[in-house]
């Protein structure tokens, strides 16, 4: 801002470095290690009909023993639809403290505060981070 030329060699010579916290994904496999038995996660996967449509199948994993808890298929899935699966899946007392899900527009803003009301923590993944959801994405 005062006309002087610096080069980012100079300025880098003199900034103070910040140190770098562990590896991310050791913080993010830690959790799911020690969580296992509390967490579940859903996701979509698609099937082409013969009619070349297209097929939206949810799903909901349990993390522990990789059981799936609940499935269940529709060709135009909304936030309402999903809030409806879920709680077909968790009908009474949830078996998960914890649900991992992706940024997919589908969920909107009725999935994560239905779970809240269902005391279910929910748990986003990284934008373009599927191993995060591993379980679910395989």
């Amino acid at each position: 801002m005062l006309g002087f030329d610096i080069s980012e060699r100079s300025v880098s010579r003199w900034m103070r470095r910040v140190s770098t916290p562990a590896d991310p994904t050791q913080r993010w496999l830690t959790f799911l290690r020690n969580h296992r038995e509390a967490i579940a996660a859903i996701d979509f996967f698609t099937v082409p009909t013969i009619t070349f449509g297209v097929l939206y199948v949810f799903f909901v994993i349990s993390h522990d023993r990789r059981r799936v808890l609940h499935f269940n298929v529709t060709p135009h899935p909304t936030s309402l639809w999903i809030v409806q699966q879920l709680r077909e899946a968790f009908p009474f007392e949830p078996s998960a403290k914890f649900l991992i899900l992706d940024h997919d527009a589908k969920y909107g803003r009725e999935v994560p505060t239905a779970l809240r009301s269902m005391e279910i923590t929910p748990l986003r993944t990284a934008i373009g981070c599927p191993w995060q959801n591993g379980v679910a994405e395989r």
